[in-house]
């Protein structure tokens, strides 16, 4: 697969996971909401570190720059 997301996408997820994770450490974050906001920050961070999101392939949506070849 290619890489869909730039690096704007990846910082802004990895700045939301950080505060879902840290809204659930704070215990503002509980229960069921809790576990859901760390599941979506878990999501967040291995879909910035792969550069892939699975949920743009089906939409066709690139969030980096295409580097075109001159031949």
């Amino acid at each position: 697969m290619k890489n869909n997301m730039g690096t704007a996408d990846r910082i802004i997820r990895l700045a939301v996971a950080i505060g879902l994770i840290g809204l659930f450490a704070t215990g503002t974050l509980i229960g069921a909401w809790g576990i859901a906001g760390l599941v979506l920050a878990g999501v967040f961070i291995l879909t910035s570190l792969v550069r892939i999101c699975p949920l743009y392939l089906p939409f066709g949506i690139r969030t980096n720059r295409v580097r075109k070849r001159s031949n």
